[in-house]
């Protein structure tokens, strides 16, 4: 199995394209808010909300015909206690929000159950709003022993405004699909500086390092290790080592033995083990987690995406639970930071998504992180024949109307603009923010039918919005009267930077080829995902220590 991203509903890829127990490691953060449909919102270039929000399906977490449908799979699933409990739940709760989100949960996680292996795990991430639900219906699908842990990850600081204890913290549980056959790397923690100073406070000078002195008596009675060690009297349960042990521990200068006030060796005492602070371990770390920090404004790795993860969440959630060469599995992949930190770790990886917009932003992630990185993109145009049925089936069903403008945004880096309700746009299809304030607004067609008045529109969109450059994405060849047309408008002129086409015609095949390269920006910026720092495969080396 190579890396594989797939535009879709994660449902429907589990039960068409992921086999059963072929996935070693699942990690999924999937959306919920009481307040709020599943979408992705926007940052403007001022830092807030914009009014853009490009909702992946608006009735996701209503209850209606599709959560119904849900309802019964998992009646007839054949899991009898994931039934029971979907029942009760629905019972209790009713027909609302809350339900039809346990009901789309349920039956994906009993395909996720189905995909991972007999030695896999799977960690779900979620805030407080769902949280004592979703485990519950974990008991159910996987079987209340496979519950292994629940950690809580402090992601922010307390707020000052909150009304209550303020909410800093999310939920990650773990389970493993056998209980007493799993994968797992024990991680460590460092141990602090105090306890450093106190324990590890001995150094003999020989490039060996500090250490501390360790008991070598036996905690209980030994007969066969009662022995005289060098003038030094048994104790009296014994030594804890044989003298083989013991022989080779000194040879190796181990053991510390008592001097008196003289210097001489003193045997009225017992030595001790010599515990090289280079050789040990940290302790085994614990189940909260406040040594993360979120992505923040100013983080390197940021990239805009609103819930965006810190990688290293989830390289301690790899390393913990999967090896070099397994495959990783993120159903509900946004901005890409599981198949991020999976390919840092010489994983193999899947990720799935339901919008063009994070499936773009994830492949520039990888290809800006990682300079030799392999994947197949499933689900999405590659060519301009798959460009070209995208935009046939826009035209056909309404479902997939606004499809093709978000994926062809997505070649160029592109924000969308409208709020995904044909004829609210306003001529804004999308933006493209460069230098600190400008603005480039980015009108997409995908029909036949273009004429110079299209372009003639464009220039009067960029002059109402005080933008800089327009940008016209086309799935057709532009006639030469729009060419004419674009290059009457003149030239963005920015202070020290070399002037560029105030209108810019673009065709699809053109952005399909060179992506973002395509447009000519003065001070180019992507304002809503910044490019991803290029990383080192550091699985090529082997496992990460944590």
């Amino acid at each position: 199995m190579t890396n594989h991203l797939y535009y879709g509903d994660n449902l429907d890829v589990l039960r068409n394209s992921i086999a059963d127990e072929s996935v070693d490691l699942i990690y999924l953060d999937p959306p919920f808010n009481s307040n709020a449909s599943y979408n992705v919102l926007f940052k403007g270039p001022s830092g807030n909300e914009s009014a853009a929000q490009i909702e992946a399906f608006d009735d996701t977490w209503h209850w209606n015909d599709s959560a119904e449908a849900a309802f019964g799979e998992v009646l007839r699933s054949g899991n009898g206690a994931a039934a029971e409990m979907l029942r009760a739940m629905r019972s209790f709760l009713g027909e609302n929000d809350m339900m039809a989100y346990l009901a789309m949960m349920a039956v994906r996680l009993l395909e996720l159950h189905r995909v991972l292996k007999p030695t896999g795990s799977l960690y779900l991430h979620c805030d407080p709003t769902a949280s004592h639900y979703l485990k519950i219906l974990l008991d159910a699908v996987f079987g209340a022993r496979s519950y292994k842990n629940e950690i809580i990850w402090k992601r922010t600081t307390t707020h000052s405004d909150s009304k209550t204890w303020s909410r800093v913290a999310d939920t990650v549980y773990f389970y493993v699909k056998s209980p007493n056959d799993f994968i797992w790397n024990t991680p460590r923690e460092p141990h602090s500086a105090d306890y450093l100073t106190a324990k590890y406070r001995h150094d003999d000078g020989d490039d060996r390092g500090k250490y501390r002195l360790d008991n070598m008596t036996s905690p209980n009675p030994r007969p066969n290790m009662m022995y005289e060690w060098k003038g030094h009297e048994s104790p009296s349960k014994g030594w804890r080592y044989s003298v083989e042990t013991m022989t080779r521990l000194d040879r190796e200068g181990r053991i510390w033995y008592p001097i008196d006030k003289s210097g001489n060796r003193d045997t009225s005492k017992r030595p001790q083990l010599k515990r090289y602070l280079s050789e040990m371990e940290g302790g085994a770390m614990g189940t909260v987690w406040t040594d993360i920090p979120p992505i923040n404004s100013r983080a390197q790795e940021r990239l805009g995406y609103p819930t965006q993860k810190p990688v290293a969440l989830l390289e301690r959630i790899l390393s913990a639970s999967s090896n070099p060469g397994d495959v990783v599995l993120d159903p509900f992949c946004g901005c890409g930071t599981t198949v991020h930190a999976a390919q840092m770790l010489g994983r193999q990886w899947i990720g799935i998504d339901v919008t063009h917009l994070a499936i773009g932003l994830i492949e520039k992630r990888l290809r800006d992180a990682f300079a030799d990185v392999t994947f197949t993109t499933h689900g999405v145009p590659q060519d301009i024949a798959g460009a070209r049925d995208l935009a046939r089936r826009g035209r056909e069903d309404k479902n997939y109307y606004f499809e093709f403008e978000k994926w062809a945004l997505s070649l160029i880096d592109a924000q969308p603009g409208n709020f995904s309700k044909k004829g609210a746009d306003r001529g804004i299809d999308g933006n493209k923010y460069f230098g600190k304030t400008h603005r480039a607004i980015v009108s997409v067609k995908a029909g036949d039918n273009i004429g110079v008045g299209m372009i003639r529109d464009l220039r009067g969109v960029i002059e109402r919005e005080g933008a800089e450059v327009g940008i016209f994405l086309t799935l057709t060849e532009p006639k030469k009267t729009m060419i004419a047309e674009a290059a009457a408008a003149g030239l963005c002129e920015i202070e020290g930077f070399e002037p560029v086409p105030r209108i810019q015609i673009v065709t699809i095949e053109e952005a399909l080829e060179l992506r973002d390269r395509a447009l000519r920006l003065p001070l180019s910026r992507a304002d809503t995902f910044k490019k991803a720092a290029r990383e080192e495969d550091r699985g090529r080396q082997g496992k990460l220590d944590l």
